[in-house]
């Protein structure tokens, strides 16, 4: 049986006293410990809720500093990244400086050629065009070399990004990075990098500057389409300003006029009406990552910005096709590691950590991979492969009782840079150090205690009898859920199954309806996707007539007309 999670403390319920159990229950395990929290939880606002962006370390120097290049018409260039938070971000700001009046460009890297961050030839191009200030989204927290060549060049930079610095903060005009200031006191710390891009936007309208009596009142709350697609797609915590974030920015998703938008929800066979933010995560993101990852990350820039519905509508088409191409490619990479490892399992050569690679595998690709892998063989797995430059990049998956994150702690000597959580991380590495990287790991795996990374806790038992529509729209006031608020998860036991059925172009999808038992009409539908790679050895058993256990998120399905309540699958017994 699953377990589930342990009560309140009475003090925590006397102070969600006038909340049902299961509600105060989730509140509290999401850090809501007040009726004050609960309200702006449940109810977040857009105006009670957002912070002041002049609050933040080097704001309004930034926000004053782009106010008069606007006015006096000097070139800015967004330098954005390349994946669906970058990606995103530069869209705000290019739509907030058009509607200034601004003379701008943006630029975007490319994943291949330039690799990662700001680059000295980028830097040196941009002044010879006559560049005059560069703002930067999602990128230049580490680029001190290259801030310190464009100041060089004349040039002063904004830096807007969420990540930690390497060392001393970059030589830069302004630069605003919540975690990365130890000087910092904005209340909230977890923005990504389109959202300190819409709020750098929302500084320099406050701030004011030539024609700004032009841009009507709450116009930059249209920016929040792209705002909220970056807060949702880079796993930021959907926590405190991210959950209003996210919460309008899917009310704005919902009626954008955006024609790159709209072709891409075509596309995703996304209902732009009734967008989520798993619609977000599982179909808009990928296909936006998708154009750096097998193509050009420009493509998805300019499916955002064109008012042209014929290149809108090439531009999704496009993205879609190279969305496949990066499944397809991800599938060759699966099918090379398993015939590698059917070959070291027959010479009886299988480590307690995997690590393979190839410099023609690409780094952006290999997380799938590597959760599958892991998965299958219930250990550590490390892909690399070679992007842009001789350092070589990977994705590791826990897929057991370790921590690939303390794993890589253990072994840090091997790595150029590392990062991540318990079960998946990334890495990157001198290629001289590749070799023994696999032995470095099996060592280090030695040293560390084993623990659970699978046990599941549900938040609640379930009977079918409660598998309704009313009690969904009780769990959708904790909606956008993402992290630091999963979705609510639920146990149901011992029922029996009446259909067990696969679908998907590869019968890769899983389908069953079950019943409490033989003499009960009243059935339900649950599904897994890529069950055979998440579901593991329970499939074994798995048949109609049979009982299971399993713990399951409500949800709708979106494909029917009536959008009925059915089960997603977790967890399976």
């Amino acid at each position: 049986m699953f377990k589930l999670h342990d009560a309140l403390d009475s003090e925590t319920r006397a102070a969600l006293a006038e909340y049902d159990d299961f509600t105060a229950a989730l509140l509290a395990r999401r850090g809501v410990r007040t009726a004050r929290e609960a309200e702006a939880f449940l109810a977040p606002s857009y105006d009670e809720h957002l912070h002041d962006p002049m609050l933040m370390t080097d704001m309004p120097k930034a926000a004053e500093r782009l106010a008069r290049a606007i006015s006096s018409k000097e070139k800015v260039t967004v330098w954005s990244d390349y994946d669906c938070d970058g990606i995103p971000g530069g869209v705000v700001l290019h739509d907030f400086l058009k509607k200034a009046g601004a003379d701008f460009t943006n630029y975007i890297p490319h994943r291949h050629n330039e690799g990662y961050g700001m680059n000295i030839p980028g830097i040196e191009k941009l002044a010879q065009e006559g560049t005059k200030l560069v703002v930067t989204v999602d990128v230049g927290i580490v680029d001190n070399i290259a801030v310190a060549r464009a100041n060089e060049l004349g040039m002063e930079v904004i830096i807007t990004d969420h990540h930690l610095p390497s060392g001393d903060l970059p030589p830069a005009y302004a630069v605003i990075d919540p975690k990365a200031r130890p000087d910092e006191t904005y209340p909230f710390k977890d923005l990504c990098g389109g959202g300190l891009a819409w709020k750098l936007a929302c500084a320099t309208l406050a701030h004011g500057f030539a024609e700004r009596d032009a841009i009507p009142p709450g116009w930059e709350k249209w920016l929040l389409d792209m705002a909220g697609l970056s807060t949702i797609a880079d796993m930021v915590p959907l926590t405190g300003e991210n959950r209003v974030i996210a919460k309008y920015g899917l009310m704005v998703m919902r009626k954008s006029p955006r024609l790159g938008f709209q072709k891409l929800c075509k596309v995703a066979r996304v209902n732009q009406r009734f967008i989520t933010e798993d619609d977000v995560g599982f179909m808009i993101a990928p296909r936006v990552n998708a154009a750096s990852r097998m193509g050009e990350a420009r493509d998805a820039f300019r499916l955002f910005t064109t008012s042209d519905e014929v290149e809108a509508d090439e531009l999704a088409k496009k993205l879609e096709a190279l969305n496949r191409s990066r499944r397809a490619v991800a599938g060759a990479t699966t099918k090379a590691v398993h015939e590698r490892l059917e070959k070291r399992k027959l010479e009886g050569d299988l480590p307690s950590v995997i690590v393979m690679g190839d410099p023609d595998w690409r780094p952006g690709l290999l997380g799938l991979v590597a959760n599958g892998i892991a998965e299958e063989y219930e250990r550590p797995v490390f892909l690399w492969g070679r992007e842009g430059n001789e350092i070589l990049k990977g994705s590791c998956r826990a897929g057991g009782k370790t921590s690939v994150n303390d794993l890589m702690h253990a072994a840090e000597e091997a790595f150029i840079e590392f990062g991540g959580h318990a079960a998946s991380g990334g890495f990157s590495i001198a290629p001289e150090k590749i070799f023994d990287l696999e032995a470095r790991l099996v060592r280090a795996l030695e040293t560390l205690p084993k623990h659970d990374l699978e046990e599941w806790k549900a938040d609640a038992p379930l009977s079918l009898e409660q598998v309704s529509t009313k009690f969904l729209y009780t769990l959708e006031r904790f909606a956008p859920y993402g992290m630091g608020n999963v979705k609510p998860l639920f146990a149901l036991h011992d029922l029996l199954l009446q259909e067990v059925s696969w679908f998907g172009k590869a019968q890769e999808h899983l389908r069953i309806r079950m019943r409490r038992d033989e003499f009960d009409e009243t059935t339900i539908e649950a599904i897994s996707f890529y069950a055979k790679r998440d579901l593991g050895k329970a499939l074994a058993t798995l048949e109609a007539g049979k009982r299971i256990h399993l713990l399951a998120h409500l949800e709708r399905d979106q494909f029917s007309k009536r959008q009925p309540v059915r089960l997603r699958i977790v967890a399976l017994l």
